[in-house]
């Protein structure tokens, strides 16, 4: 992460952002963007000396330092609430929610450039963000959105792969096939196989993420139009930016839609390095796989139901409290369906989260979104009941640390209501999405030479030897 250098520099962004002291101060790391250089591969050249200098301070100076206890519900629960693992371009605080670099996602709303005045951040500023920790400037996102729309050419073996498929293949199948086949182009591959030295890895690793982040929305746009609009292609558009250039080959020319989709993509992106898609392609990453490689691997990781799957389900399951109770069911009726749920053994879906304590920063700024453009939704109001009803409900079962809701549970809604109806396809969005925030932190990966993956593991054996070792000791 980059440091504030100066007491100016926090100035500059306390009067861009004009808000009280309160979110000011909460800006604590991120450094203005003071260079005008438009080449976002030259900022990184010079960015990653100084941080690799910082990694070697950091092993070299504090290497031994501890940074907590193992203990034996850890290793059985998923090794969840372990630190374990250098993720650079997010941190997820149980109580604020996601931080990019150092900023909020409402932080993020106000300092990053939008396509139009008060509107949604560009997904291409944010990818500047995450790279460089530096809030880019409008002109400095324009040349990024004019480069990923040069690096956005998919050769026809990629939908010739896909269309290898059956058309009623999960959307996420045919999408994770077409990044495989996307793998044939990998500079690192070649670079690789060319000797080229370790100092220099994160070079081809950025051309290949670059490509990758171009070209994802392509194939994800073919994959939807396959399977939904009889295979009617909608071909690039390289005068969009980014969001809204998806939005329009999905077939979506809404303007609406289109600030939608940057506000997708943009809260999407990453949520740190803990969740199952961005450790995979961490982890895979760390063996020296391309970046295509990776990203396939995280994105079979997010076709899971515990992880990315779940927008899919939480937009069924609100549609099933239509189909039974009707759109203008009351709350206490809700509060009914959704013990009747519970009591089958189901879970809410959209309510929960494994490091979150409180209302998803995500899903608050959809409901803010919801509120300014279609506040008359009945899907949206019905949502907005639940807001109410589960919370409650949650906490009075007792067994739920977090009751709150989590972005899923609002995404499903604001789609449907811009005519993307297809729940099946949502987990689609989401890869598209991240894959900004997984290929930024697999190009500082590179940078800093970080090692191949390897926790050790245990049996159950060892772990009742060591527990009982430990009880007679004490």
């Amino acid at each position: 992460m980059v440091f504030f250098r100066s007491v100016s520099a926090l100035a500059r962004l306390r009067s861009r952002v004009g808000q009280q002291s309160s979110l000011s101060n909460s800006v604590r790391w991120i450094q203005m963007q003071s260079s005008t250089d438009l080449d976002l591969k030259s900022q990184l050249q010079e960015l990653i000396p100084e941080q690799q200098d910082r990694l070697k301070k950091l092993k070299s100076e504090h290497g031994k330092v501890q940074l907590g206890n193992i203990t034996v519900d850890m290793v059985l629960g998923g090794m969840r609430g372990m630190t374990g693992l250098l993720w650079e371009t997010s941190l997820l605080d149980p109580e604020e929610g996601i931080r990019f670099r150092g900023l909020s996602i409402p932080e993020c709303q106000k300092v990053l450039p939008a396509a139009q005045s008060g509107g949604e951040p560009l997904p291409e500023g944010l990818l500047w963000l995450l790279l460089t920790g530096k809030v880019p400037s409008k002109e400095q996102v324009e040349a990024l959105s004019k480069d990923l729309a040069s690096r956005a050419a998919v050769p026809d073996y990629v939908y010739n792969a896909i269309d290898a498929l059956p058309s009623t293949a999960h959307p996420m199948t045919q999408f994770a096939s077409g990044v495989m086949a996307l793998q044939v182009q990998s500079e690192f591959q070649k670079a690789y196989e060319n000797g080229i030295h370790k100092s220099k890895f994160w070079e081809p690793t950025y051309e290949d993420c670059l490509n990758l982040i171009a070209r994802v929305p392509v194939v994800a746009a073919y994959v939807y139009r396959r399977m939904y609009k009889n295979g009617d292609y909608i071909p690039s558009d390289k005068s969009l930016d980014y969001g809204a250039n998806f939005s329009q080959m999905l077939g979506f020319d809404d303007e609406k839609m289109k600030e939608l989709m940057r506000l997708y993509i943009t809260i999407h992106s990453d949520h740190e390095g803990g969740n199952v898609s961005a450790h995979t392609g961490h982890l895979v990453g760390s063996a020296l796989s391309d970046p295509y490689l990776s990203f396939a691997a995280a994105l079979n990781g997010l076709a899971g139901p515990l992880h990315g799957l779940a927008n899919q389900e939480v937009l069924l399951w609100i549609k099933s409290v239509v189909e039974e109770c009707g759109e203008n069911i009351s709350k206490e009726q809700l509060k009914e369906y959704v013990w009747k749920t519970l009591n089958t053994g189901k879970v809410v879906p959209g309510y929960g989260h494994g490091v979150l304590r409180k209302t998803d920063p995500r899903y608050v700024c959809q409901r803010e979104f919801a509120l300014k453009h279609l506040p008359d939704d009945p899907l949206f109001q019905l949502v907005s009941k639940l807001y109410e009803v589960v919370p409650p409900v949650l906490t009075e079962l007792g067994k739920v640390k977090n009751p709150w809701p989590n972005v899923d549970a609002h995404s499903g809604v604001l789609l449907n209501h811009y005519g993307l109806t297809e729940a099946r396809y949502y987990t689609v969005l989401f890869g598209v999405s991240r894959s900004l925030g997984i290929c930024s932190q697999l190009i500082w990966d590179r940078a800093l030479g970080l090692a191949l993956e390897r926790p050790k593991s245990v049996t159950m054996d060892w772990l009742d030897a060591f527990c009982k070792k430990a009880a007679s000791s004490a």
